[in-house]
């Protein structure tokens, strides 16, 4: 995919959702965060349904710590590795408390250094929250970085750096939305939706997957 097709490929992502924003539920960083943390190995639709039930009850750091891990695994307990993620949870409240004035650090570096944030983690507040430039790899945008050519790479961390060289400025702060969503709905990890795509005719992808036939 050269320069030329990669602009393409985001004025039309633009043109169909010009204002993308993740499927995660929330109304402040620190809503998005514990919902980013909690959402690691689970669906976004999971995650809705537990932090629906927990923050018209707990929604700031005071509150989820003074839960507790036992307090708090009640409303995580249908998410995946949820013993993990409650003790991991009680513990970035402890810090956002003691370290950080119950706020959510807006660094990189203060992010990843919360217990279960991640570098992809941190980049989806930075961006998702204070609106930063950055791009969360998660499975769908490797995916789809490497099957259209859009930024191939052997890792996420390749092809977070060839997507923040390669994708227009302009387009930078919608990306990370744009392509997970193109991969979730559209740009499958099995039989993916050529038939369906908006930007088929930019991909390299060589295994265009045929219209399903009428039964």
């Amino acid at each position: 995919m050269n320069a030329l097709q990669r602009r393409e490929m985001f004025v039309r992502f633009r043109l169909a959702n010009p204002h993308p924003t993740t499927e995660l539920e929330f109304t402040t960083p620190f809503e998005l965060l514990i919902a980013v943390i909690l959402s690691a190995q689970a669906t976004d639709v999971s995650v809705n349904k537990a932090t629906r039930k927990l923050y018209p009850l707990a929604n700031t750091p005071t509150a989820i710590y003074a839960l507790g891990i036992d307090g708090l695994i009640p409303y995580i307990q249908t998410i995946g590795l949820f013993r993990t993620k409650a003790k991991n949870i009680i513990e970035t409240c402890r810090l956002l408390l003691t370290e950080h004035s119950s706020e959510v650090p807006r660094t990189r570096e203060a992010l990843q250094a919360l217990p279960g944030v991640g570098r992809k983690t941190a980049n989806v507040v930075l961006n998702t929250a204070f609106g930063e430039p950055t791009m969360a790899v998660d499975t769908h945008i490797f995916r789809v970085s490497n099957r259209t050519g859009l930024a191939p790479g052997k890792n996420v961390d390749v092809v977070e750096q060839k997507l923040l060289k390669v994708i227009p400025k302009e387009f930078m702060h919608d990306a990370h939305h744009w392509l997970i969503l193109h991969g979730r709905y559209t740009c499958t990890a099995r039989n993916p939706q050529c038939w369906n795509c908006m930007v088929i005719d930019l991909c390299d992808f060589k295994s265009k997957t045929p219209l399903p036939q009428a039964t």
